[in-house]
């Protein structure tokens, strides 16, 4: 988008794909070259004078021949749409996707060429695997407090992307919640990249704690969380089981109250994670699994309990505490 009191707006005021009067701006056209390049040319501007590590480029959905919301027809108009019409002068493409992808295509090969390994993020719900071509960060559409959706969003990002890094909506909570609810927003995002956005010297020394183990967590298991296969569960319930295994770790997460089926043939460590604010994880064991050194922890990381337990096949309830999990290791 581009706004009227832009001291350029007199130079695109004709090229654009629509106005939308209420923001006091608008979209320009990418069919014409002299308005790729001058976004180009900011872009590669503020990486040479700022030395940025990467781009955020957004509202890349706003590039279409009519706004993506359109105005109510009972309240006065606020959208000036320009019409579109092949072969106008000056445009080098007459559809606005190929001239999208042309845009894009060139934007990560000119910032490349300048800086190797820049970053480009792009936001749902332009993510896909298509955007790959054009990005290496997929983030989840904005979902302040709400840590459900943010599961929802990072996983659904996760089946599309392949090896693109997938990333949480910034994570944010109200300084009074228990230090529970402040793990489970650490909990629903595991299997993608955190974002915070709390001032960490602003919050409870508790809120700190959790974050600090959690994230410690997430960096120490990171190949299985994010490397690892993963296998999210039920997408038409919100996905209430997700694991992830690699040969030498088997992981799960608990979202909701019920029965987890634990394969055969584990690997040497197996660790669940009790996902909501009960205190129970039931375990269906398809065949023996030998006995296995089991530790159970708070969401703080305090030691609850250690034994040994036999993984018989059949059920087995364990007690964890809310947003704690529990380890089994071989001996």
């Amino acid at each position: 988008m581009w706004g009227k009191e832009s001291k350029v707006w007199s130079r695109f005021e004709n090229r654009l794909l629509y106005t939308i009067e209420r923001l006091g701006a608008g979209v320009l056209d990418p069919r014409y070259p002299e308005v790729r390049e001058y976004l180009i040319q900011l872009y590669e501007k503020a990486l040479l004078e700022w030395d940025l590590d990467g781009f955020k480029l957004d509202f890349v959905d706003a590039f279409r021949a009519e706004p993506r919301f359109p105005q109510n027809p009972a309240a006065p108009a606020s959208v000036a749409v320009r019409p579109i019409t092949a072969g106008e002068d000056g445009r080098d493409e007459q559809s606005i996707d190929k001239a999208v992808d042309r845009l894009l295509t060139d934007v990560m090969a000119r910032l490349k060429a300048l800086k190797p390994d820049i970053l480009i993020e792009f936001r749902q719900s332009y993510v896909g695997p298509l955007m790959r071509k054009y990005g290496n960060m997929f983030r989840a559409g904005d979902c302040p407090y709400e840590f459900i959706t943010n599961r929802v969003r990072t996983l659904d990002i996760r089946l599309l992307c392949g090896e693109t890094a997938a990333h949480a909506d910034m994570l944010m909570w109200h300084p009074d919640e228990p230090a529970e609810v402040v793990a489970l927003q650490l909990i629903n995002v595991l299997f993608s990249v955190p974002q915070i956005s709390v001032l960490l010297d602003k919050i409870p020394a508790a809120h700190l704690e959790v974050v600090r183990y959690w994230l410690t967590f997430w960096r120490q298991q990171r190949d299985v969380l994010l490397d690892g296969t993963l296998m999210p569960s039920h997408p038409e319930v919100l996905y209430p089981t997700v694991s992830a295994a690699t040969k030498q770790k088997h992981l799960i997460v608990s979202y909701l109250d019920n029965v987890l089926p634990i394969p055969a043939s584990l690997p040497p460590e197996l660790i669940i994670i009790n996902g909501t604010l009960g205190q129970r994880l039931v375990l269906d064991v398809t065949e023996d699994s030998g006995p296995r050194q089991l530790h159970i922890y708070d969401c703080r990381g305090n030691s609850v309990e250690q034994r040994e337990l036999t993984l018989s096949a059949g059920l087995h309830a364990l007690t964890v505490p809310p947003a704690g999990l529990v380890t089994l290791h071989t001996h």
